[in-house]
């Protein structure tokens, strides 16, 4: 089996056989580094300003960011666009904040590429990408969290907000 359950652990905790897994990547280098940043938001500003010194791009940025990094145009939704984007900007390291790309599968194809990543891989992501998934991982870890009920069909959304009274929130599973 590709999972083996430790003894004794929660059913979460689970060592994980990587031989069939991405390939390992090369050690990176620390000192002066062109880091390709992928996303516009405060948190990949916030990013960029960490890593001052370093050669930056940002992608797909915003006017502010011009000042620390090259804007660079890319589709966060396309893993091949930014594997591409950073082949062409020859990134020794790429930094996913935002969860589109994550979701996407952006640092899935980034290491087959070979190319190092800070950022989960999609099947970890699922955690920001589905609400549904989430609760169930939570449920199963034996996280508190608020109760919810998972109503696939429209008609049965009635019976569903009828079941929790007046104080309720209707979310769509996915990305906000």
């Amino acid at each position: 089996s590709r999972y083996t359950k430790r003894a004794g652990s929660s059913p979460l905790m689970i060592l994980v056989n990587t031989d069939d897994m991405a390939p390992r990547l090369p050690p990176v280098k620390i000192d002066g580094m062109r880091i390709l940043v992928i996303g516009s938001g405060g948190r990949e500003h916030a990013l960029l300003h960490a890593m001052h010194g370093h050669e930056l791009t940002v992608a797909p940025g915003n006017a502010g960011m011009s000042g620390l990094a090259t804007v660079r145009s890319v589709d966060v939704a396309s893993p091949e666009a930014i594997v591409a984007l950073a082949h062409d900007v020859e990134a020794e390291l790429v930094v996913i904040g935002p969860e589109v790309p994550l979701v996407a599968g952006a640092a899935d194809a980034l290491i087959q590429a070979g190319i190092p990543v800070f950022g989960p891989m999609r099947a970890a992501a699922q955690l920001e990408g589905s609400k549904a998934f989430a609760k169930d991982v939570m449920a199963a870890a034996g996280v508190r969290t608020a109760a919810s009920t998972r109503v696939e069909a429209p008609e049965d959304v009635e019976a569903a907000l009828d079941e929790y009274g007046p104080r309720y929130v209707v979310k769509d599973d996915g990305l906000a």
